[in-house]
């Protein structure tokens, strides 16, 4: 889950497993593009 970033039209990449997006396995990855910020501020990611 992201915190900082508008999630304008990519909630799937922003929510709970089986929820908006399928579960990432254990030892798995998902890349992310993650363009510059606009605006700047504070971003970071939790699950």
């Amino acid at each position: 889950h992201w915190h900082g970033f508008f999630q304008k039209n990519t909630n799937a990449f922003d929510g709970t497993a089986f929820v908006t997006q399928c579960p990432i396995a254990p030892r798995g990855f998902v890349p992310y593009y993650l363009p510059s910020a606009k605006p700047g501020g504070t971003f970071w990611y939790h699950s």
